[in-house]
């Protein structure tokens, strides 16, 4: 019966879902990226039945965790939670326009999206699908995920309803991924399973925004599920791709160094030596630098950004910030030293101290809490992931 009871919360979650992929549909609703808002009826319930989904998410972990479910079933639940918002349109960002865009730069026109920004190219159909306040912007993601975006923007051609579909199918599959690697690593496998594939957060960002976050979970989560196996070579390998697709797995690579095998560290040396001379011969040491560009950027739901609604100034609220960088950091790595790579700790800290934070990137701590074992490390993923719910959401 209790088993019956938790496959019912995984279909209410799927249902719930689903009729705020509807919302989102509908005409006049603000929630497709670029839409315009001509009232907040078609918000309103898309945000009150996100947060329905992920309380019911919630429901099912309380379940879970107290007794363990059927993996499979839980894994086919996951899939459909995660595929759910393909049915409706892109959702809140433009990032896939963006995407596109910087791959084009490479496949149409041969250049180089580290030093040139989408702009330099006006009558290119991607940059007048890329967000106007990014048209200016050079690329901050990795030279891998660059080539990749390359490589999904020829299959795209000049459409940009496809290019969208392409990232977020990538996306979504990725999302998929990671539900079973965590079920794979993780002693738990069907909570593992649910923690990360029942995540109506992680559909929404995934299959519904198309965000890259989901390569970098899922090569994160592979790198584990191969370290686990002591095959750390390949493990280390992938974590640098990982790496190359997102800057901030490397932030989180030195906990998992700190007491690993000598073969990790071989493996990242092997891919590091020649990703970095290769994307280097590719697009000079600007692809290295790009993301420094984002420093000067805040966003409202950031650390930094609530203090000054506080009425702290930007310099001091920038400075409590780094502080809590630096504290963090030394605690983190007292911890790794002790043999604990607190890893989904890690990225809650970047993103408790980043003055750029964004809902997609509360997926981060997700995938790995889940294989952590580590109760505090999920209440922190989850409550981080329930602060962000309505962020974007034009309201």
């Amino acid at each position: 019966m209790q088993l019956l009871r938790l496959h019912a919360l995984g279909l209410a979650v799927t249902a719930a879902l689903a009729g705020s992929i509807a919302a989102a549909s509908a005409r006049g609703s603000p929630i497709p990226a670029g839409g315009i808002e001509t009232g907040d009826t078609s918000a309103v319930v898309f945000l009150t039945l996100v947060a329905l989904a992920f309380g019911l998410y919630l429901v099912a972990l309380l379940v879970l965790r107290s007794r363990n479910g059927n993996v499979v079933v839980v894994c086919l639940l996951a899939a459909a939670i995660q595929l759910t918002p393909l049915a409706g349109p892109l959702l809140l960002s433009r990032d896939t326009y963006s995407y596109w865009a910087y791959g084009r730069i490479v496949a149409a026109h041969d250049q180089n999206p580290f030093t040139l920004a989408p702009a330099r190219f006006p009558h290119d159909p991607a940059t007048r699908a890329v967000a106007p306040a990014w048209r200016r912007q050079v690329s901050v993601y990795g030279p891998v995920f660059t080539y990749a975006s390359a490589g999904l923007g020829e299959l795209a051609r000049r459409s940009a309803e496809l290019a969208s579909l392409l990232f977020r199918v990538a996306a979504a599959v990725g999302g998929i991924g990671a539900t079973l690697l965590a079920a794979a690593i993780a002693r738990r496998r069907a909570y593992a399973a649910a923690f990360v594939g029942w995540n109506p957060l992680l559909a929404i960002s995934f299959a519904g925004g198309g965000h890259n976050d989901a390569w970098m979970i899922v090569l994160m989560l592979a790198a584990l599920a191969l370290v686990a196996r002591r095959r750390d070579v390949a493990g280390g390998a992938l974590w640098i791709l990982a790496c190359a697709v997102k800057a901030p797995a490397l932030a989180l690579l030195p906990l998992q160094l700190v007491r690993s095998r000598r073969g990790l560290l071989v493996g990242v040396v092997l891919a590091a030596v020649p990703l970095v001379a290769l994307a280097t011969a590719a697009f000079g040491t600007a692809w290295a630098t790009s993301l420094l560009r984002l420093e000067q950027r805040s966003s409202r739901y950031a650390l930094p950004a609530r203090l000054e609604q506080l009425g702290v100034s930007a310099a001091d609220a920038h400075l409590v910030a780094y502080a809590g960088l630096a504290v963090g950091a030394l605690w983190l790595g007292r911890e790794a030293h002790r043999g604990r790579p607190r890893l989904a700790f890690g990225a809650v800290l970047l993103l408790l101290t980043t003055p750029w934070l964004l809902p997609w990137y509360a997926t981060w701590p997700v995938g790995l809490a889940a294989v952590a074992d580590d109760g505090v490390a999920e209440i922190l993923a989850l409550a981080l992931g329930a602060y962000l719910l309505p962020d974007r959401i034009p309201l």
